[in-house]
């Protein structure tokens, strides 16, 4: 009797968890799924991002863009001009960039020195005005057409930061790349200023719907991290299919050879030690492939990003590659946080003004003990 009373009762426990699994659990997940799009949509609109990062992206690029201007000036014309003209890129470029008209500038003037020399130094003084952030929304793109147009007429001098120098630009492009650490963002603060749309482009100010220029920003700002993870994923994973990263030995060869070893004293000191040229090549490897999932903790987040940045700073100063490192340590930048960026900015701020206390404190005495003291003057006598 128990037995025969029992069984639909099991059975309809069974039924009601199933019901309330069918019930229950799309409608968790609608929840779920709304809270989540809820927050994204707030990430995405409410503000912007990375801006301290941004502009130190900003800064990195035209700085590196500088330095490979400078280092260039003395060959520009055998390097990028007329004195190339015996391997024949002159007539026919082999670059493919050279032959879209809005980019074939350089190509242009290539076969007159002295205009090219103009063009050259109008770069120039364009990188400059984008690291101090001097009209940016105009100077940017100007600046990146007439540099893409420079750096690309001649594929057998660059390298793999040429590459990531473009994307990256492009990608700052999109960004409010001037609301820090520039003269738009001093002017801006000054005032907001109304007119036409290209006075309001000119003079920094705002020229679309807020949420639209956040949405713009957020998402360059997320596309130029996607970037950064697949270099680091995909350069780690390429390498751990060659003998001499498995091995730990892959960083000897480049250290010792003529194009890379640019400070054979250097090269000596870190290759003397067969660990350590295995503990640098294997972890290279490690750092780079863990790098997109370490970026999700803050600690392991600070962790990887010291290791490229002491990765980097290796590259630049053992193997002659300064500005292809300069370029990867910026775009790097925007993985530390806005909080994380105004600390530092307090910190030196706050820093800055005790030190001033400091100074005038002890100046004061030393003007009271330079001070004269005042002289008494004798009373007028009158003679009679």
């Amino acid at each position: 009797m128990s037995s025969t009373e029992s069984t639909p009762t099991v059975l309809g426990r069974v039924r009601n968890v199933v019901s309330a699994i069918f019930r229950d659990v799309p409608k968790a997940l609608a929840v779920t799924v709304l809270a989540f799009l809820t927050w994204l949509e707030g990430w995405l609109l409410n503000s912007k991002k990375a801006t301290y990062g941004v502009a130190v992206a900003r800064i990195g690029l035209s700085i590196a863009a500088l330095g490979i201007l400078a280092s260039n000036f003395s060959t520009r014309l055998y390097t990028w001009g007329a004195g190339g003209a015996w391997s024949g890129d002159v007539a026919n470029p082999r670059a493919d960039f050279p032959h879209i008209w809005f980019l074939s500038a350089f190509q242009l003037v290539r076969e007159s020195p002295v205009a090219f020399t103009i063009l050259y130094l109008f770069v120039g003084v364009l990188a400059v005005l984008v690291l101090v952030g001097y009209r940016v929304r105009i100077v940017m793109p100007i600046f990146l057409i007439l540099w893409i147009s420079l750096v690309e007429l001649q594929t057998m001098i660059g390298d793999q930061g040429d590459n990531m120098f473009r994307i990256a630009f492009i990608a700052l492009l999109f960004t409010d790349a001037g609301k820090r650490w520039s003269f738009d963002a001093r002017r801006r603060a000054r005032r907001e200023t109304r007119g036409s749309l290209f006075v309001r482009a000119w003079r920094g100010s705002r020229i679309l719907p807020k949420w639209s220029t956040n949405l713009s920003h957020n998402l360059a700002v997320i596309a130029l991290a996607c970037q950064i993870c697949m270099v680091y994923v995909s350069g780690a994973l390429f390498k751990s299919g060659g003998l001499p990263w498995q091995n730990g030995y892959a960083i000897y060869a480049p250290l010792h050879t003529q194009r890379f070893g640019t400070w054979p004293e250097l090269s000596t000191l870190f290759t003397t030690w067969g660990p350590l040229v295995a503990a640098l090549s294997v972890g290279s490897v490690l750092f780079q492939v863990i790098f997109a999932g370490a970026l999700l903790n803050k600690w392991t987040r600070r962790m990887v990003l010291l290791a490229m940045l002491s990765f980097h700073a290796g590259i630049g100063l053992l193997m002659g590659l300064p500005w292809f490192s300069l370029t990867m340590v910026a775009v790097d930048a925007i993985f530390i946080r806005d909080t994380t960026w105004a600390g530092l900015v307090q910190w030196v701020k706050t820093k800055s003004r005790e030190r001033r206390l400091i100074e005038d404190s002890v100046d004061i005495p030393q003007r009271r003990e330079a001070a004269p003291e005042p002289v008494e003057e004798p009373e007028p006598q009158l003679v009679p």
